[in-house]
């Protein structure tokens, strides 16, 4: 197979799950029901504390997921729930992991590669597809101080996550969950290279007077801003609110609040 061939297919490839994407973000956001949320665990690393987290796992470990959802879209006048949140357990095999670098070929590469990977799975379960599907990857702390990103793929509805096998951590893993969940909407990363949230649309009360420091963390924007150039990260679902510019972007209807 030439290389303009090859070239060929994978434009109409990419045009093809383009226009998909298209189709699924529209009907999902378009809050005429609520959108079932599935959510599976992965032990990471396959060490001892990680297997017995994993298999400690049930469906109230995610409960205050949906009910923040819930609230937040609630606040902003959406009348019935939103979300439900299913968990149906562990998976043996590994959804595969975003690369660490910044090129775009390889980062390509990769969505075709988790898509396809979501899609068998799906295929060769017996468990109906939700209409958004989180993969959620737990790791010893004793090893692991720092963890790799974590993706949420508009359209796909598709996102892997990252996270603590530890206790401790699980208000903080739920952060990092809702936060993927909502780039499966179309919300955007609202925080600069810095890792800084961005003012206004990465601040949860952007027109608090005095603006310092803020109370909790906008969703996408990651951190709770402390002044201009500090922030810190929120530890639990309390310390997070979806701002006006992400609820906008999922559709929420923010006239009404």
């Amino acid at each position: 197979m030439n290389k303009n061939l090859r070239y060929l297919i994978l434009l109409l490839i990419l045009a093809f799950v383009a226009v998909n994407e298209a189709v699924i973000k529209l009907r999902s956001t378009s809050w005429e029901r609520p959108l079932l949320v599935h959510i599976y665990a992965v032990s990471g690393d396959g060490r001892a504390a990680s297997e017995a987290y994993v298999d400690a796992l049930t469906t109230e470990h995610f409960k205050p997921i949906e009910e923040f959802v819930n609230s937040e879209a609630k606040r902003y006048g959406v009348e019935f729930e939103a979300i439900e949140v299913e968990y149906h357990g562990r998976l043996d095999s590994h959804p595969p992991q975003p690369p660490s670098g910044r090129s775009i070929p390889e980062n390509i590469w990769w969505s075709l590669r988790f898509r396809a990977w979501a899609w068998h799975r799906g295929w060769a379960g017996d468990v109906n597809d939700g209409d958004v599907e989180l993969f959620v990857s737990y790791y010893d702390t004793a090893t692991s101080q720092s963890l790799r990103h974590s993706v949420g793929l508009q359209g796909g509805m598709i996102g892997i996550i990252n996270a603590f096998a530890d206790r401790t951590y699980r208000g903080s893993n739920h952060v990092v969950i809702i936060h993927e969940l909502m780039h499966t909407l179309g919300a955007t990363d609202k925080y600069d290279a810095a890792n800084q949230p961005l003012y206004p649309e990465g601040y949860a009360e952007p027109y608090r007077n005095p603006r310092y420091p803020q109370r909790r963390a906008e969703i996408m924007g990651g951190r709770i801003p402390l002044s201009a150039q500090q922030s810190k990260m929120p530890e639990r679902l309390g310390d997070v609110a979806v701002g006006v510019f992400t609820a906008a972007e999922i559709n929420w209807p923010i006239d009404a609040r």
